[in-house]
């Protein structure tokens, strides 16, 4: 059986940083923008060795987005850095009309999301982006889950075409994926095999997951472990082969019930396979201040949440 274990911890913003210089290295149409917040966004590396590529636009979030869009015009490949709440919400009529409409190449790079921004509390912890960001037609959503998966991605959509929204965090998090385990967007990775329940995942929640199916594993129960971190496109084929074998499934996000991954598995099951499904995710409401670990366990996000879901999906199930 699959074992995933970690040794370091790293947040995943960093791992964006080094994709970022990367691709900075081997790409010289890359270009990238900031809204004030370089340090945060890890990109310092970038500005320093790539000076007449990178634009610091200050607290105008929106005329960043407008920019970015501009540039594709040109050939460039923009990449933008602020955090998740204000990379959406403050900026959606202009993601909508001057990127997305028009199809332009720019990459959208959100840091900050979710409950694990811990102590800047509700007004910051944004739990509807991917909702947002996935319903923009054309529009690719990808949630890496550790430091290399995020700077996988990172490099995989400098040579992706279209506009991308690119969702990772502050806190450091377990580093449990492979430097060098293969990257491609819109292909879901099964981490562990199972039988009796598919429990899908993307962001910090995967980790969860691997932790909480080492607790199924001694109650007896063998849970297929899949990492979706392309939520847009989805990966279909994955879900629809794996919940045939389980007969069932468990989503895991941070995240709102309504909008996210969740919301996607259950729209192919309904569609192609009803099936029984629980979803591990914030219910309905606006976060707090707190540290990551505080804010996960009050809000339902724990291992403990995860195996609960699983009990009460298997006992559906059958």
């Amino acid at each position: 059986m699959t074992k995933f274990t970690f040794t370091e911890k790293k947040d995943t913003r960093s791992g964006f940083g080094v994709g970022l210089h990367e691709l900075g290295k081997s790409n010289s149409n890359v270009v990238a923008l900031c809204a004030d917040l370089t340090g945060s966004l890890k990109m310092d590396a970038f500005k320093k060795d790539f000076p007449e590529r990178f634009y610091q636009i200050g607290i105008a979030e929106a005329n960043m987005m407008g920019l970015a869009a501009g540039m594709t015009i040109g050939g460039k490949i923009p990449f933008t850095g602020t955090f998740a709440n204000f990379s959406t919400g403050r900026v959606y009529d202009q993601i909508r009309q001057s990127i997305a409409y028009s199809n332009k190449n720019v990459k959208i790079c959100a840091s900050h999301a979710g409950l694990t921004l811990g102590e800047d509390g509700a007004t910051h912890q944004i739990l509807e982006d991917i909702g947002m960001m996935k319903m923009l037609p054309g529009m690719t959503v990808i949630v890496p889950c550790d430091y290399n998966q995020t700077k996988a991605a990172t490099i995989a959509l400098g040579s992706h075409i279209g506009p991308a929204y690119l969702r990772f965090g502050r806190p450091n998090w377990p580093i449990f994926m492979a430097a060098d385990r293969p990257f491609t967007i819109g292909k879901a990775d099964k981490l562990i095999e199972g039988k009796d329940v598919t429990i899908f995942a993307c962001g910090h929640m995967v980790w969860q997951v691997v932790e909480a199916e080492a607790t199924l594993a001694e109650k007896g129960i063998s849970a297929e472990v899949i990492n979706i971190h392309t939520i847009k496109p989805l990966d279909v084929e994955a879900i629809l082969t794996s919940v045939a074998k389980t007969g069932c499934a468990v989503t895991c996000e941070e995240h709102q019930i309504n909008g996210g991954l969740g919301d996607s598995v259950a729209q192919v099951l309904a569609r192609f396979n009803p099936s029984p499904i629980e979803m591990v995710a914030v219910n309905d409401s606006f976060g707090e201040s707190g540290t990551p670990t505080q804010l996960l366990k009050k809000y339902g996000l724990g291992p403990e949440n995860i195996v609960a879901a699983v009990d009460k999906v298997l006992k559906r199930k059958k």
